[in-house]
């Protein structure tokens, strides 16, 4: 199937717009029915500060492995597939330094935005509540998260006394990875200290595809075969090599709970052990020590409602292993955080936050055995931010305001020697570099207005300018990556890039019938991105050369859902659309754009079952980056699950069973880079079957 043209994505915005608006009347007095199981919400201001939470039920459905298979199939996220073991979320188009990720709203201190094939330092399994933030809402965290922000939630730092020993037992096994999950954590109160343990362990073995791991001629989506010369005997059926996943996390949190506010510490260790299905082969060995200090204060002095506190010392390290289990790279990152907010009482209708944020990160990556740098030199980078949120209400109207100040430096270790290597038979070097100390002052805004034309009814319009200081390996990286099959050369001279989103959005939020629908662009002035030059280095495998280069680029994109009944009980029933398009201004497209997606979902609850079924259709990805090799073809995911909940003496258990990609599809995310697109999908059909248990 091709891509959908611009008439047909405005069609699909048509529909969704028409049907909601025609839904408006005839469901604005319907009762509500009382909500047996918490699920999806969202923010009051939804319109302004588009906000997804995944909480209760819904995200225990929706959870998996990792955070990006977690969020995959939101409302206008997609993920990339490294395997089972390594997958960020993609928000409308932007992932990598753009997608900021967060733990408890600090950085999760990992190299996860520096490569897709560096695995997000959180473990899924003892998640209470993931967020996803836009426009002003993020500007309390960050200036460069033009795509979003996204904070996993753990609640591991109590807030408020268990009023009795509570906690959670999960146990699951998986059919088509040979899975073996098992998750506890436990609350109680001693006085006015509160204490809250967690832990899981996750094992997977390499897991099974539907076909072959390569798409070659044979197969009706592509029509292509990569390399074109073939995949030296690195074309598999059955199990995926070098797609296991081995995790466990041991976390505890501390916290005094007076009557004005709390004091909390907490601790955790994470191991993460998964393989890199690429033709090369090999794995990541991840640790991250992690230590976070909370403190609030509520109503500390007049005017002012609350004052918190909030630090958090990371220290991450990964080894790099070839397919033969040898090491060949060490990465550390320490990371340092805190941050202070003050959040005022209402003035003449406005209520908002202001504070400071300041951050120091130490990235180190060398070979083993020489000691030398491994891809990108040592490079300190230093962050400091003033911030400043506001929101207000008069009547029928809303109003929302950001605004986010930040000094980045980035400091390589100039002694480094970046030694050129030759890049084709006639002799010629890959291009040299300067490392050379950069300073960025960084200003990012938001603004937006809603008007609240009926009871649960509202449009909306929202504008955001977002900058953002390139990365390190943005900037310096000189050095060949085996998992992205790269030789990757930065550039020091790199120029702040700046975003400018404009969105208009429009809701329903009340009745039985619900829904939304957004319509947005996204210009960036110097867009940084990866250029495939076209040449490659024989000393190292034939890697092709890649350089960071700046352009204007502009992403469009429309998206909308429409609920009946949802996440409440009896029948419920979703159907949602998204689409976005990056390009350069002067021609092409961007690379790693995600595809077009319409889906449903089904649902029922009543008396402790609830049934469900969702299916999407990916369109296929024709619209690449013009050194990108494609396209991408399209699929047909369907799952389904079914649970059953009864409680038993002071425990809630619930057995449940989920049935994943039933169909049995060969799916290959076009988000995904090419060295892993095109030598391997996504599981194949799989069953798991668990038991939960709440008290």
């Amino acid at each position: 199937m091709q891509y959908p043209t611009l008439l047909t994505k405005q069609k699909v915005l048509y529909v969704l717009v028409t049907g909601l608006l025609s839904n408006m009347v005839v469901a604005q007095d319907a009762p509500s029915l009382e909500i047996t199981a918490t699920g999806s919400k969202e923010a009051t201001q939804s319109i302004l500060t588009p906000t997804k939470v995944l909480q209760g039920d819904e995200l225990l459905n929706k959870l998996g492995t990792t955070l990006g298979a977690t969020l995959a199939n939101e409302l206008g996220v997609t993920a990339t597939g490294y395997g089972a073991g390594s997958s960020r979320p993609v928000i409308r188009g932007l992932e990598g330094a753009r997608v900021q990720i967060l733990q408890n709203g600090l950085s999760v201190g990992d190299v996860s935005n520096i490569s897709q094939d560096h695995a997000v330092a959180n473990n899924m399994q003892n998640t209470h509540q993931i967020e996803i933030l836009r426009g002003a809402a993020a500007l309390l965290y960050g200036s460069g998260s033009s795509g979003g922000l996204v904070n996993v939630i753990n609640d591991r730092i109590l807030t408020t006394l268990p009023d009795r020993p509570s906690g959670a037992i999960n146990t699951s096994y998986e059919t088509v990875n040979n899975g073996r999950a098992g998750a506890l954590e436990l609350d109680n109160a001693f006085g006015s200290v509160a204490v809250h343990v967690d832990t899981a362990i996750n094992n997977a073995n390499n897991y099974r595809i539907p076909g072959n791991s390569t798409q070659s001629q044979g197969e009706p989506a592509g029509g292509w075969t990569v390399p074109e010369a073939g995949n030296g005997g690195n074309n598999y059926s059955g199990k995926l090599p070098n797609s296991f996943s081995n995790q466990n996390n041991l976390g505890v949190g501390v916290s005094y709970i007076g009557q004005s506010g709390y004091t909390g510490v907490s601790v955790e260790r994470l191991n993460n052990n998964y393989g890199i299905p690429t033709p090369e082969g090999g794995s990541i060995n991840q640790s991250q020590n992690r230590y976070d200090l909370q403190h609030q204060t509520r109503d500390p002095f007049a005017g002012f409602s609350s004052f918190k506190f909030s630090a958090a010392n990371s220290n991450y390290i990964h080894t790099e292993f070839n397919s033969s289990y040898e090491a060949q790279a060490l990465w550390k990152n320490t990371a340092n955080e805190a941050r202070v907010e003050l959040e005022h009482k209402p003035i003449a209708g406005w209520k908002g936050t202001f504070g400071a944020q300041t951050t120091a990160a130490s990235l180190n990556a060398t070979e083993v055995g020489t000691g030398s740098y491994a891809i990108v030199p040592q490079t300190k980078t230093n962050s400091n931010a003033l911030f400043w949120i506001e929101e207000g209400k008069w009547k029928s109207l809303q109003g929302n305001l950001g605004l986010r100040y930040n000094n980045v430096s980035q400091n390589p270790n100039t002694a480094t020697l970046l030694e050129p290597v030759t890049e084709s038979p006639s002799g010629s070097l890959t291009p040299e570099i300067t490392l050379q100390n950069r300073k960025f002052n960084l200003l990012s805004y938001s603004a937006g207005g809603l008007w609240n034309y009926a009871t649960g009814q509202g449009a909306g319009v929202a504008y955001t300018v977002s900058q953002r200081a390139p990365s390190a390996q943005e900037l310096y990286s000189y050095g060949a990556h085996e998992s992205t099959a790269t030789f990757a050369i930065g550039n020091p001279n790199l120029a702040k890039e700046t975003s400018h989103n404009l969105e208009f959005n429009i809701q329903k939020t009340s009745g039985l019938v619900r829904g939304k629908a957004s319509v947005y662009a996204n210009r960036f002035n110097n867009y940084i991105y990866g250029f495939y030059t076209g040449q490659s280095v024989p000393d190292t495998k034939n890697f092709s050369v890649v350089v960071a280069q700046q352009a204007a680029a502009t992403i469009k994109g429309v998206e909308g859902e429409l609920t009946y009944n949802w996440r409440e009980q009896g029948l419920g029933s979703r159907v949602f659309a998204d689409a976005s398009q990056g390009t350069f201004d002067a021609g092409g497209n961007l690379p790693l754009q995600p595809a077009p997606r319409l889906g449903a979902e089904l649902a029922h609850q009543k008396n402790g079952w609830l049934a469900n079924a969702t299916y999407i259709y990916s369109y296929q990805q024709n619209r690449l980056a013009n050194w990108e090799i494609g396209p991408a073809p399209s699929y047909n995911l369907l799952n389904a699950g079914i649970s059953y909940t009864e409680r038993i003496k002071d425990v809630n258990w619930t057995l449940y069973m989920n049935l994943k990609n039933l169909l049995n599809e060969q799916i290959r995310y076009a988000t995904t880079p090419m060295a892993v697109r095109l030598y391997a999908p996504q599981p194949g059909r799989s069953l798991m079957v668990g038991l939960r248990g709440a008290f």
